[in-house]
């Protein structure tokens, strides 16, 4: 077995499209109005035109396999036969794909819940005693023989049978996924020979699970695995990948098999603990200095200096990306309203790849050979350091006096009683978390703001309209606590970064974050300060149309860092007080104008959440201090609550009690209600809205769904305490449709309030 030497590859690329061509083609799908040969064949036009780039931009080794319609787990459950039985009476083959991920009228879509600690979800697969494993190869093959046919070194790209495994779900009482790996390590073993057999010299297998705790015995599967894998003869040569934090006892497990490259995230972790592992020195170590995912320009005097730290130590060596730049945006250059000094700091995804090809031809040729990127390198390190806009004195004193005041609020049983005096309430309250559907009309003003049609003051009639609107239709409905809708708001991180110093926004910087779901992160770049008021016009317009309480909206800290790309010359915990200081100026300027209700999102909270056990309980430390520095400015009559959704929340359940919120709702319908068992077992003592249907699905639920959900609840959280509302805002759902779920839902309450 041979294969051509990797020197410059990256992990993964984006397949969403440079300006979200794969969105709205998809979309259009899914309404009727594109046909399916229209849709392949743009998908094939974005797959080619990657391809040809990532090559001519001097990668000899480019990833192919990383496109997909949605989830590259859901791929990888369709590859081995792993749907849910469910969606087996749906004919057609991508519409059976999209069932299982966003669900019919019909079927529940899987669950869904985020990859490792970034913004990006995948679809959770379900494993039953019934599942019966089988290899369906089709797309790697045809996505390989494409690249092949443009003359592109292509490398199909895999997740790993262990990841696959560990990040599936048990259902209808099947014992632990894990527990099935010898059941598709054979069908891994057969797909190898065949990409063989295809012309594949190389093949990726991504094992991120194996920096996590998850499996407790991670290095001993991880040899097991991959000698078996790596024994066959009639097999590309095997890079297993890893990224998002450091191997531990995996990599020199994973060293002692006969795979032919391990890729090793080198932004997460440090070079000493590869140089530590005798058992590489007959590996290629593709060793990820450039990181994939946050947008700051590489150092290339460092990454040089790290690259030769580990000469000598390893077989060989490749540079690359630390994990994938689907987490990052395609280029820098749409961003022309980017200042000289902030430009040379980033490096977007195409800037990335130029500086992994730059890096190879350093490590091959001589420091000499890239001379020219060096010197631009340093120059924008000391431009970076030296920038005022970085160290805003009388922000960091203001900071230090409020922390050292303390940031408790009373006890939260005075609290109940004071928010009840004041808001009088039904049992089992019913509200929404924020958003509503962003009609035709708001986008229009929108677009015709930017573009200089209309004024600010036109555009602001136009949202006092929408924001009328809803508020009628809320009360219409029935429900007990309103919200404004958010009408102004394009993004629930990006508004308030908008507002913010210390904050840019781009203009085309989308990423995926699921399925068509594209989000433009704004980038953190400094000191974080908070001029005016930014939203307290909004909510007490809103207020002035009704007399039922109407919440003012604000995202948390935490949450504004875990959805932009943050600064990464200081330690996050002070980047977090500093937002959180913002928001707490906007939880009192709220309060002072007669805002009863204050919700402060955190649905990021578990997301960040580091992937190693001994780092959990420091960071779970700072982001519950940050939440509270936000919130505990208001009187105890005001009712703060929190949102948290769509992630795995056991790990933080005791973090979510320590927020202290006085009303936290929670994603819980793809779950079941799972998560309410956990807030019972550490004593929750505060409200919960366990959300009563899914959003992200375009199924209108049931009324005597939704009540069998809150009976469901009633079993863990008594009915004074409980709320009732849907997982999370309704953004992205059509109108109707959200109109017919809120009905139902208000129905529920009623039927089970009776």
């Amino acid at each position: 077995m041979t294969s051509t030497p990797i020197t410059a590859t990256i992990l993964g690329a984006p397949r969403i499209g440079p300006h979200r061509e794969l969105k709205r083609a998809t979309e259009k799908y899914w309404a009727g109005t594109l046909g399916r040969d229209e849709l392949d064949s743009l998908a094939t036009d974005l797959r080619r035109t990657s391809l040809s780039e990532l090559a001519a931009a001097g990668l000899d080794s480019v990833p192919v396999n990383t496109f997909s319609y949605y989830d590259q787990v859901l791929d990888t459950a369709v590859m081995l036969g792993a749907l849910p039985p469910r969606v087996a009476a749906v004919e057609d083959d991508l519409d059976r794909y999209f069932a299982a991920a966003r669900g019919t009228a019909d079927i529940p879509p899987l669950e869904m819940t985020k990859w490792f600690d970034t913004n990006y979800h995948y679809l959770v697969p379900e494993i039953g005693p019934d599942t019966t494993f089988s290899l369906h190869p089709d797309k790697v093959l045809a996505e390989l023989a494409e690249a092949r046919q443009l003359g592109v070194p292509a490398r199909p790209v895999l997740i790993g049978p262990i990841t696959f495994l560990a990040l599936s779900k048990a259902v209808d009482g099947a014992g632990a996924p894990i527990e099935r790996l010898d059941e598709i390590v054979p069908l891994y073993a057969e797909l190898l020979r065949r990409l063989a057999v295809a012309g594949a010299q190389w093949v990726q297998l991504d094992e991120p699970i194996l920096v996590t705790d998850v499996l407790d015995d991670a290095a001993e599967l991880a040899g097991r695995v991959y000698a078996s894998l790596a024994g066959a003869t009639d097999r590309p040569a095997i890079l297993v990948a890893t990224y998002f934090g450091e191997l531990d006892q995996a990599l020199p497990a994973l060293a002692r098999t006969p795979v032919e490259a391990i890729g090793v995230d080198l932004v997460a972790t440090s070079a000493r603990a590869v140089a530590a592992v005798p058992e590489l020195n007959d590996k290629l170590v593709v060793a990820g200095v450039v990181d994939g995912r946050n947008i700051w320009r590489t150092d290339l005097e460092a990454a040089l200096a790290t690259l030769a730290s580990l000469l000598g130590s390893v077989g060989s060596l490749a540079v690359s990306t630390s994990c994938s730049t689907l987490h990052v945006p395609y280029s820098l250059d749409p961003e022309d309203e980017l200042d000289d000094a902030l430009r040379s700091w980033l490096a977007f995804g195409s800037e990335k790849v130029l500086e992994v090809a730059t890096l190879a031809t350093g490590l091959r040729e001589g420091r000499g050979a890239i001379e020219a990127e060096v010197e631009a390198s340093n120059l924008a390190v000391k431009s970076r350091k030296s920038d005022p806009r970085l160290h805003v004195d009388r922000i960091r004193a203001r900071l230090q006096t409020v922390l050292a005041a303390g940031v408790h609020r009373g006890p939260a049983a005075e609290r109940r009683r004071a928010q009840n005096e004041r808001l009088h309430l039904p049992v089992l309250p019913t509200t929404t978390i924020g958003s509503y559907p962003q009609t035709t009309a708001i986008r229009k003003a929108r677009a015709a703001l930017r573009a200089g049609e209309i004024d600010q003051d036109a555009y602001e009639k136009q949202m006092r309209s929408e924001i009328a609107d809803v508020i009628r239709l809320q009360e219409e409905l029935g429900l007990d606590v309103l919200v404004h809708g958010e009408p102004e708001r394009n993004d629930m991180v990006q508004y308030f970064a908008e507002q913010l110093e210390g904050f840019f926004t781009t203009h085309n910087g989308w990423v995926q974050s699921y399925g068509t779901r594209c989000v433009r992160p704004p980038i953190l770049f400094g000191d974080v300060v908070r001029p005016r008021p930014m939203t307290v016009d909004w909510i007490t317009y809103a207020q002035s149309l009704t007399d039922k309480p109407v919440k003012g909206m604000l995202t948390g800290p935490v949450t504004i860092l875990a959805w932009s790309f943050v600064r990464d010359d200081q330690p996050l915990a002070e980047t977090a007080n500093q937002v959180a200081l913002a928001i707490r100026d906007e939880t009192v300027d709220l309060e002072s104008a007669g805002i009863a209700i204050i919700q402060v999102d955190e649905p990021a909270l578990r997301e960040l959440l580091p992937l190693r056990s001994k780092d959990k309980q420091p960071y779970l430390d700072w982001a519950v201090g940050a939440f509270r520095l936000a919130t505990s400015g208001v009187g105890d009559a005001t009712q703060i609550h929190t949102h948290l959704c769509y992630s795995e929340f056991g790990e933080v359940i005791g973090a979510i009690a320590d927020l202290d919120a006085d009303v936290t709702s929670i994603e819980a319908a793809r779950s079941h209600m799972e998560v309410l068992g956990d807030l019972n077992a550490i004593g929750f003592s505060n409200s919960v809205g366990p959300g009563v249907y899914d959003i992200h699905s375009p199924r209108v639920p049931t009324t005597p769904e939704m009540a069998a959900s809150l009976q469901n609840a009633l079993k863990a959280i008594p009915a004074e305490r409980l709320w009732v509302n849907p997982d999370c805002g309704l953004k992205t759902r059509k109108a109707d449709e959200v109109t017919r779920s809120l009905r139902n839902m208000v129905d529920a309450a009623k039927e089970v309030r009776a």
